[in-house]
């Protein structure tokens, strides 16, 4: 494990180019594993709904595109971005392809899997469209896939790292 912190873990953008949670800004970011072909999809709706309603607040959503679950992510990298665009008007960044899980998944999903979720698990990323919010000053608190993104337990969380 590195001793880098959490938001200064580099990672790759969709277009290659080296990047880090603070390169999105200093407020807190929704890091999700993302998938085009699962039934928790339809997520990509309340994400963008995020992003618009809290994005002028220094709020970020930052979608991973993951095929490490039954391959439910198999599009290129420009098949991915224009899925997301056209069939949900995604406006926040969507990286590369990752892996969350395993021996080579990437370094920051290494850093956030330590994290605990409300009943104290850690570990695994579960399934497509887990989160994890960052704070600020790199604190994270854990959402499960099943968890829709405008639950209100995730909105306030959101809204207290706001103000934080």
């Amino acid at each position: 494990m590195t001793d880098t912190p959490l938001r200064q873990i580099p990672f790759r953008d969709a277009e290659g180019r080296e990047r880090t949670l603070d390169d999105y800004g200093s407020g807190p970011v929704l890091v999700v594993n993302v998938a085009s072909k699962c039934g928790l999809t339809p997520q990509y709706e309340q994400l963008e709904e995020l992003q618009r309603t809290y994005g002028d607040r220094g709020f970020s959503v930052i979608g991973f595109p993951c095929n490490q679950f039954l391959g439910q992510e198999p599009g290129s990298m420009e098949q991915i971005l224009e899925f997301c665009s056209t069939t949900y008007g995604v406006t926040f960044p969507v990286n590369d392809k990752v892996k969350v899980n395993g021996r080579n998944a990437a370094d920051l999903y290494r850093a956030l899997k330590q994290t605990p979720d409300g009943d104290g698990k850690s570990g695994r990323v579960e399934w497509n469209f887990e989160k994890f919010l960052v704070a600020p000053d790199g604190s994270v608190q854990r959402f499960r896939p099943k968890q829709r993104p405008d639950d209100p337990e995730i909105v306030a969380a959101i809204e207290k790292a706001l103000e934080g």
